[in-house]
């Protein structure tokens, strides 16, 4: 039988602490002036931890240029990492814009549409 591991969900449960800390680390610790308001969404971390993706998401200013500034600060903000984690490998970061949002605002939007829509026609027999 093979021996489970003591915490199954250890993954998990390092990607949430990456999450806070980063996301403190950012707000705080990164003055880089393309960097606005950025929210961490997600993070990925493989099973060996020696990457993490980490989807962030903008209030406003040019995610391009926001995600080359964080890939650019990465070296940073995992040396930061590394003084508040207490795991042997913190992952090299690697940051991606989450577009979950403007989708689901699109998708919004064209609900909307088809709902105005659908009692025009209504209106109109």
């Amino acid at each position: 039988m093979p021996k489970r591991s003591s915490t199954p969900n250890r993954g998990f449960k390092v990607a949430d602490q990456i999450q806070r800390d980063l996301a403190e680390v950012i707000a705080r610790e990164l003055k880089d002036p393309r960097v606005g308001m950025v929210t961490i969404q997600a993070i990925e971390v493989t099973p060996d931890y020696a990457h993490a993706k980490v989807f962030f998401s903008l209030l406003v200013g040019d995610p391009q240029e926001t995600q080359d500034a964080l890939n650019q600060a990465a070296g940073f903000l995992r040396n930061h990492l590394f003084k508040r984690l207490h795991i042997h490998t913190v992952p090299t970061l690697h940051f991606h814009f989450d577009r979950t949002t403007e989708r689901a605002a699109d998708m919004n939007a064209l609900i909307a549409r088809a709902v105005a829509s659908r009692s025009k026609e209504e209106k109109g027999q």
